[in-house]
């Protein structure tokens, strides 16, 4: 009946740094910075995992976070969204191989599977769970994700000692595919997100999820495990199936845009478009912006 009251500030933490962004709107569908700040960590610090502790140090973790909302002028902030590391989330489409009679028994079934997919008791798990459309037998899905409580709590532990209240809380490929959730492109749009051991992928279909894939590999595999992901697409989504992967969205130091889309283009047969960061709403006035560190938390503050 409500849409959600977010914030227009959030907070974005990697491995090795926190970012703390604040956007302001510049027109329709465009955002700009008003205030940003990156700040390292130390090595060791923050270990992101699903199932093990994150956070060595929660005293040297709250100093660092303390030191970015500080450098970029929000230490007033009381209300934030956060984009957590990759993995310290699973995330996955569930599918119901038939219609239960009743919600609760859908719930109970919807659990089960996410205990399989996400190898967690669901007791043990903050989920989230999004209907979206029917696979091509008609059965219904489910978009989910996963955070162990234990790892969420090592977090909202140093967030509450702040007196902050954080509303949203996403593993960072959730949030950065908010950039294309609003377009009015047509086609089918892809993020991929990189991360030390490996990347996430997210297909979009118009404006929900439909395929998601997490490849754990070495470095020196991240082109061709893309490849092999674009040849999947083309085989199960291609033309003759009503696909056309018409953008994708490329975030992560380790990851040249410009190779990307020589592989697609090898992959699809065709040229697809590389989005900057003015392609999808975020205008960055010059280099002093790292797209790659900020555009998980501006993706979840531009939802303000």
């Amino acid at each position: 009946m409500f849409e959600p009251n977010y914030p227009n500030a959030a907070i974005g933490i990697e491995r090795d740094g926190i970012t703390a962004i604040a956007l302001q709107k510049q027109g329709r569908g465009i955002f700009g910075i008003k205030q940003a700040a990156t700040v390292g960590m130390p090595a060791g610090l923050v270990s992101p995992s699903f199932l093990d502790q994150n956070i060595a140090s929660r005293e040297e973790f709250a100093a660092c976070l303390e030191e970015a909302v500080t450098n970029a002028g929000l230490l007033s902030q009381k209300r934030w969204s956060v984009a957590l590391p990759s993995s310290t989330a699973r995330t996955a489409i569930l599918t119901l191989e038939a219609q239960p009679a009743a919600k609760a028994e859908a719930e109970e079934i919807l659990d089960w599977k996410a205990e399989q997919s996400f190898g967690a008791p669901a007791s043990e798990l903050r989920m989230s769970k999004q209907a979206i459309s029917p696979d091509r037998e008609g059965k219904a899905r489910y978009f989910a994700t996963a955070i162990k409580l234990s790892v969420i709590d090592e977090y909202e532990s140093v967030f509450e000692a702040f007196g902050w209240k954080a509303g949203l809380i996403l593993p960072r490929a959730v949030s950065e595919a908010n950039w294309l959730l609003n377009s009015k492109a047509v086609g089918d749009s892809m993020l991929i997100s990189g991360q030390n051991d490996g990347f996430t992928a997210l297909l979009l279909r118009g404006s929900e999820p439909s395929v998601v894939r997490s490849v754990t590999c070495e470095q020196n595999e991240i082109d061709d495990e893309i490849y092999r992901l674009l040849m999947f697409y083309n085989d199960r989504f291609g033309r003759d199936n009503g696909g056309t992967l018409e953008r994708l969205l490329v975030i992560g130091r380790d990851l040249v845009p410009a190779k990307i889309k020589d592989i697609a283009a090898e992959a699809l047969g065709r040229t697809a478009q590389i989005l900057r960061p003015d392609d999808v709403g975020l205008y960055l006035p010059d280099n002093s912006f790292n797209f790659d560190e900020i555009a998980a938390p501006a993706a979840l503050a531009a939802m303000g």
